[in-house]
């Protein structure tokens, strides 16, 4: 099964030497966005867009599928 991860997006900040909070400052996003970025969450739309925006970057290059392996641990934090 594959889900949606952002690993791509921290790697991005880290290479850019910027934080979490220099993303909410340069989108306007709220802590709560920031924490399901986190954990991995669907997220709107808009806000995928004000992040490559901001960032100067495509969608590509924040996110991405990757395989995910369900076990009994890691299937109960899976949204269906």
């Amino acid at each position: 099964m594959k889900h949606i991860s952002y690993k791509k997006l921290w790697k991005l900040l880290i290479d850019r030497d910027l934080q979490k909070k220099d993303l909410q400052s340069k989108t306007g996003i709220g802590n709560s966005t920031i924490s399901k970025i986190a954990k991995n969450e669907n997220i709107n739309t808009l806000i995928l867009e004000k992040i490559c925006n901001a960032l100067e970057c495509d969608i590509s290059d924040i996110m991405e599928m990757v395989e995910v392996n369900l076990t009994p641990e890691n299937s109960k934090n899976i949204k269906k």
